[in-house]
Parts: structure tokens; C-alpha cells; sequence
């Protein structure tokens, strides 16, 4: 990675024009992974990077540091050339979206990933399937490039880290908590970064709740189930995390999926895992992610996902 990362700043430094950008529908590790990037590149070498996205930005992510600089793509111009595009979090090519002929467009591209992935687009690859997210990367660029560290910066990353290991229930090794210790000294409130995203809709809030209390078990409860119909999706904000952990809290459960209907013959899938790994059902069912949070985005009716999902848990 030392020489990996050599060869970011190089790219970084000759580069007159850079584009930024994570996986469609971002959550707190690639939007602020982005934003993070984006202001340090531009405090220590003088380029103002572009920073776009695709999908839609949850409410309760509206108040991080920065977030107005990262623009919608359709307000982009989709034909303006880059010399250098970043590419961060994204997992999976199809997850760019949007952005997609800014990466094709552009001379170099580099990816910045902690995702298993085994079609990458980058010609440069600084990825870590081991790190507990994508910001945990940024940090080491950042302390090997010697760059400065300022509270914006430290609150992104400190962001990314507690949104992508759910408060540190999902850290695999004790990078994250050393890097976030460092950022504590630097200056980071941590209970103040999890206020500012406690901002959900009351609608949110509700429909979460609701969710969770209409859930379905199977295999002796080891399952918990629960859907988002359409006519209630637009009032879910991201992934449905906290639906996710009400039913992660029930004795007994193991797995908890939930199912939401994005479109018709559109099915969203989040998966968790108390204990056991779980990214092996995503990618069955077209997706990927980590070993105990994965999803997958499966076009077909709601009836027939279920299904498909409760016959892979069968044998769990």
C-alpha cells in the first residue's frame, strides 16, 4: 500500500481537475469518505475537487460538515473531462450510477475501497478488505502523506467510522478504535457527531418503528423478516438502520433482512448478522458487502425476493 499510496500524491499533485465520487444512495462512510478527501485535497495541494452522487443522501447525514459541496450528478456537467477521478466505497461498478461517464471520461482513475471486489475500475487500487471503512483508508493517506488534520476533516472521518461500524459493533480489528482515539485527541466529540444525526423525519422515525413491530420469524426465530412497500419507501430514510437494529436487539435472532420495495420489480435488500457471516447470500442474490452487513438490489416481485431469501436461509 506505501507504494500505492506514493503514487496517489502524484497523481493528486499533477492532476488540474478531480472528480470525487462513492456509491449511489450514500450512507455515512461514502459520503463523508468523499467530503473528507475532497477538503483535504484541496487545504493541502490547492485543487477544489468535484464531488458528485448518485440516488439520494439520507435526511439524517443533511447536517454534516461540508455536505453542500457534493452535488447531485444531474447538476453536473456529465460531459466536462477530468484529469483524475477518485472513486471510494462503491463495491461494486454498477453501484457508481450516475457519475458513471465522469469515471469513463476521465485520464486516471483511482479507487479507494474496503469492499471485496473482484471487477475494479481503477487503475490505481488503494483497498483494504480489512479495514472497517472506507475512512479508515483516507486516514492513512492522510497521516502517511503528512497532510494537516483540521476539525472539519477529523469530524468526517470520525463520522464515516461510526456510521459504517455501527458505533463500533461491527469493527473487526482495533484500527478504528486507535484511529478514532487520535481523532478524540484532535478534537472530536463523539456523542455531539452522533446528536447531529439523530435528525430523522417524524414520518422515518414511525415508519421504522412500524416496520419492526410487523416483522415475521422463522427457523425458531432465528430469522427475523420485515418489508417496506412501495407506497411507504419514500418515507424511509437510507437503509432502514434503525429497523434493522430494533429486530438486531430480539433474543434469539441471528439474521435480520429487510426487504424494500423500491420500485415495482425493484427489490431492496439489507442483511445483518449477529454472529455469522453473510455476504455470501448477498452475492447470491446479486450483491455483496461485508460479512455480517451485506445487500443487494434484486429486480423482481416482492413475493418472489422473499421467497428467495427465506429458501438461501434455510440451511443457516
Amino acid at each position: 500500500m506505501e507504494q500505492s499510496i506514493k503514487e496517489f500524491f502524484e497523481r493528486v499533485r499533477n492532476a488540474k481537475s478531480i472528480a470525487i465520487m462513492g456509491h449511489k444512495n450514500p450512507d455515512g462512510d461514502s459520503l463523508c469518505s468523499v467530503l473528507a478527501l475532497a477538503h483535504l485535497i484541496e487545504e493541502n495541494f490547492g485543487i477544489s475537487p468535484v464531488c458528485v452522487y448518485d440516488g439520494n443522501i439520507p435526511e439524517n447525514l443533511s447536517n454534516v460538515p461540508l455536505r453542500p459541496r457534493i452535488k447531485y450528478f444531474e447538476r453536473v456537467d456529465m460531459n466536462q473531462h477530468f484529469d483524475l477521478a477518485i472513486v471510494m466505497d462503491y463495491g461494486n461498478p454498477v453501484h457508481v450510477g450516475g457519475p458513471q461517464p465522469i469515471v469513463d471520461k476521465a485520464d486516471f482513475v483511482i479507487e479507494i475501497d474496503h469492499h471485496k471486489n473482484e471487477n475494479n475500475i481503477g487503475q490505481l487500487c488503494i483497498n483494504d478488505e480489512n479495514a472497517a471503512a472506507t475512512a479508515v483508508i483516507v486516514y492513512r493517506i492522510m497521516r502517511a502523506g503528512g497532510l494537516s488534520l483540521d476539525s472539519r476533516t477529523a469530524d468526517l472521518l470520525a463520522l464515516a467510522i461510526l456510521t459504517d461500524t455501527g458505533n463500533f459493533k461491527f469493527a473487526r480489528n482495533g484500527d478504528a478504535l486507535r484511529i478514532m482515539a487520535d481523532l478524540v485527541d484532535s478534537g472530536v466529540n463523539i456523542r455531539e457527531l452522533i446528536e447531529l444525526m439523530n435528525n430523522k423525519p417524524r414520518k422515518t422515525v414511525q415508519l421504522e418503528a412500524r416496520t419492526a413491530a410487523n416483522a415475521e420469524f422463522f427457523y425458531h426465530g432465528r430469522l427475523a423478516l420485515a418489508v417496506v412497500e412501495k407506497k411507504d419507501y419514500k418515507y424511509l430514510d437510507g437503509r432502514g438502520e434503525m429497523a434493522l437494529s430494533l429486530l438486531g436487539q430480539i433474543q434469539g435472532v441471528e439474521y435480520i433482512v429487510l426487504l424494500k420495495e423500491q420500485k415495482p420489480e425493484q427489490i431492496g435488500v439489507s442483511i445483518r448478522s449477529r454472529k455469522k457471516t453473510i455476504d455470501k447470500i448477498a452475492i447470491a442474490l446479486g450483491g455483496g458487502g461485508h460479512e455480517r452487513a451485506a445487500g443487494a438490489v434484486v429486480r423482481d416481485n416482492m413475493a418472489n425476493v422473499r421467497a428467495r431469501v427465506l429458501e438461501l436461509f434455510k440451511g443457516e
